[in-house]
């Protein structure tokens, strides 16, 4: 908080530019018309500049006072929701689950691994997304309650954890009207004749894909590489090329992506994984994200 001014001075100062007069403030604050001039004219010292000048038998703002009274209203907005805000936190306390994304995880498939709680009553989601060792040094000093993954996690000789399986996904080729139908004939040979896009190496299923188009003698023209999920099936929807994408989540891309099944890379699929410590107490929501039932 800043120090070169008074707060009580500034808020003098916003109820005299509220209300067009010192009488008019002093009214409505209770007090001496001279006891409020004074606190404004120290304000005015404090910033070293002129906030109001006489007009008629008012006041007006200067172009100092413009600006000074727009940062007071969202200052004392801010200050007049502060108490119901903090009344409401305290009668319904929110119940915390903060969440590690490692960055080569879909971000459907984060929904998806998340649904079993986000029906929780007074849930307050924490997600940070990041490098995975970035991750695992919060989750080791418990700033994060659970790691999600596209692997387990690396062994550290300093930190214990442990990696849980929460299921797996086939991948298949997705794409924009515009390339389905040539991408559809003659697949997966077909996707040297179209503009393929792709996840960076931070999505463990990369070397895999790049594996299974081996296998079948594709050399695709990449057009993009992407390490945000989303990001790729933006641009795959806006038809910058054919991609492929988890078949858990197929139904969901579909609907918010136009884009159409083009065929399933067969023997790859997505590895999924939730990363905990070996702490004694395991917190409830990630003891139901485990339960897979």
């Amino acid at each position: 908080m800043s120090r070169s001014f008074n707060y009580r001075h500034l808020y003098y100062f916003w109820v005299v530019a509220k209300e067009g007069s010192m009488s008019g403030a002093a009214a409505r604050l209770d007090m001496a018309v001279q006891t409020v001039s004074a606190q404004v004219r120290e304000l005015e010292r404090d910033l070293g500049c002129e906030l109001l000048r006489p007009a008629g038998r008012g006041l007006a703002l200067t172009e100092a006072g413009v600006v000074a009274l727009r940062q007071a209203e969202q200052i004392f907005q801010l200050g007049e929701a502060l108490p119901d805000q903090v009344r409401g936190a305290a009668a319904a306390p929110a119940v915390r689950l903060a969440v590690g994304i490692a960055d080569g995880l879909p971000k459907l498939e984060v929904e998806r691994l998340l649904r079993p709680v986000l029906e929780v009553p007074d849930l307050r989601l924490l997600c940070h997304e990041g490098e995975m060792s970035d991750l695992m040094a919060e989750l080791a000093v418990h700033k994060l309650d659970v790691v999600l993954s596209d692997h387990p996690a690396p062994f550290h000789p300093h930190v214990k954890v442990h990696s849980h399986a929460l299921g797996t996904s086939q991948v298949a080729w997705y794409g924009a009207p515009r390339w389905w139908e040539l991408a559809s004939e003659d697949f997966p040979a077909s996707l040297q004749r179209v503009p393929v896009l792709l996840p960076t190496a931070h999505s463990m299923v990369r070397v895999h894909i790049d594996h299974w188009l081996a296998q079948h003698g594709v050399r695709p023209r990449i057009a993009g590489e992407f390490e945000d999920s989303a990001l790729l099936e933006t641009f795959a929807g806006a038809g910058l090329g054919v991609f492929p994408s988890a078949m858990a989540v197929q139904d969901h891309l579909l609907q918010r992506t136009p884009v159409k099944f083009i065929g399933a890379c067969e023997g790859v699929a997505e590895h999924y994984y939730a990363v905990t410590t070996e702490r004694k107490v395991v917190h409830p929501l990630v003891q139901q994200l485990l339960r897979r039932d």
